[in-house]
């Protein structure tokens, strides 16, 4: 197999990588504009490792301090819940115990078969 190279030219012009178009950039965050993306090894705004948060001046609140804000935070999250009907939670017991007792049933059926399964196989075998 002979090749012809002789035929072959190429260009001296250098290629330039073409920026995409602006449709092809990331969506927009769902809260405006995403935050601006600093560059490796360098400090964010603010300085150190808090994420770009000042520090404040104040003490941190002490154990009671925080105790109570989490009794007042869990009583407002728990007043947004959405709690189940009692006929809701019934319907639910059911179809689950129902799934339960059909699992069961067809574990200790497929667990019946193997086991005489092996047992034939065992004896045939001269075990």
């Amino acid at each position: 197999m002979a090749k012809r190279f002789d035929e072959v030219s190429v260009s001296e012009e250098e290629f330039e990588l073409q920026p995409e178009a602006a449709s092809a950039q990331a969506p927009e965050a769902p809260g405006g504009q995403p935050p601006k993306k600093t560059k490796r090894g360098t400090l964010p705004p603010g300085g150190g490792d808090r994420g770009g948060r000042p520090r404040s001046a104040t003490a941190t609140p002490g154990f009671v301090a925080r105790t109570m804000q989490f009794i007042r935070d869990t009583r407002a999250e728990m007043r947004r819940v959405s709690w189940p009907t009692l006929k809701e939670v019934q319907s639910t017991t059911v179809i689950t115990l129902v799934a339960v007792i059909f699992f069961a049933l067809y574990l200790f059926g497929v667990d019946r078969v193997w086991a005489f399964l092996i047992d034939r196989l065992r004896t045939w075998l001269g075990g």
